[in-house]
């Protein structure tokens, strides 16, 4: 049975990997009114008979939601049963499917209702945090912690700074990425790194402020995870999971900032896009479990703590004991 949960773990997450992916697409090709002002139908049928490239894109977004949903909702009840005794494996079950609900109500009401521009740029982020909820939950399947050792994990007060920090920065630069995509102002800046290249003047319109706050706060959070990567190098090698974890950080938040730089370059090539969300959902994911052993860390240390009190009872338990040999 717990080979199967695993099996069945991967391919949940996988799938809400393509969903977050369809969701980019979706956007990046103008879809989203694809299938008109009728959900979950296309133009009120349940088999359209006028085909477009937009139907076809935001209907297969739909039922691949509809399916995610679904092996969701499975993984979430077979997580409680089989490891629900694993304190978060409870908590991460109803997070990843209320999430991934919330994300279908806010995409249903955007084709019936239509909604803000900043309310739409909310939806991606919603999706990320689903998505990361469902990857805790198969790296707790899959018993990752104790392959990392992980129990014997304490997190000083720095580092636990930089942990939450960054993570909660990163949900800011999701969301201001998301508003570049819903207020098409990826191209309004013509160049990179500075809106044009030959004036450092100050944006002039909405537009120009959304796309350069949006590069300003990558670049903020480049920068942050560099230096905290090189923290963990220097004082953090001994610690495995956590010196990688944040390697691994860097690498993502590297190859994020250059797919964005590569979306100007290319002038919006669709396939760079869609890398840009992959890079910054596997960096999401990584900081989110760097966040979970984070929970875990005051845990650990009384739990450490407890485990060198009572050997050195037993130590001097043993000692009373040793029997004396009278002197002669």
């Amino acid at each position: 049975m717990k080979s199967s949960l695993k099996w069945f773990a991967v391919l949940t997450t996988i799938v809400m990997l393509f969903i977050l992916l369809g969701g980019a697409l979706v956007t990046k090709t103008d879809s989203g009114m694809g299938c008109g002002r009728s959900w979950p139908l296309c133009n009120g049928q349940l088999i359209p008979d006028k085909i477009t490239i937009e139907l076809v894109i935001e209907l297969s977004h739909r039922l691949v939601s509809g399916a995610g949903g679904f092996l969701v909702l499975i993984l979430s009840y077979m997580s409680w049963k089989k490891i629900g005794h694993i304190r978060e494996a409870r908590f991460l079950s109803v997070l990843s499917f209320g999430f991934l609900l919330l994300q279908g109500l806010i995409g249903a009401a955007a084709v019936i209702w239509s909604q803000s521009d900043f309310v739409l740029a909310l939806h991606f982020g919603i999706s990320l945090i689903s998505f990361a909820s469902v990857f805790l939950l198969t790296l707790l399947i899959f018993e990752v912690d104790k392959k990392f050792e992980a129990e014997k994990l304490i997190v000083d007060k720095r580092m636990k700074f930089h942990i939450i920090g960054v993570l909660i920065f990163c949900l800011a630069v999701v969301y201001t990425g998301a508003l570049v995509r819903h207020t098409e102002s990826s191209l309004i800046c013509k160049d990179w790194p500075l809106c044009v290249n030959d004036s450092a003047a100050l944006p002039s319109n909405l537009y120009e402020w959304i796309q350069m706050g949006h590069r300003a706060m990558a670049g903020a959070i480049f920068i942050w995870v560099s230096y905290v990567a090189y923290i963990a190098k220097k004082h953090y090698k001994n610690q495995k999971v956590l010196y990688g974890g944040w390697i691994a950080a860097f690498i993502l938040v590297f190859l994020q900032v250059t797919a964005g730089a590569f979306i100007i370059f290319s002038r919006q090539n669709l396939y760079i896009a869609l890398t840009h969300a992959l890079f910054i959902a596997c960096f999401f994911g990584v900081m989110s479990y760097l966040m979970l052993l984070t929970s875990r860390s005051k845990k650990n240390a009384l739990a450490m703590q407890k485990g060198s009190s009572t050997h050195t009872v037993k130590g001097q338990d043993e000692q009373d004991i040793t029997p004396t040999v009278p002197a002669r």
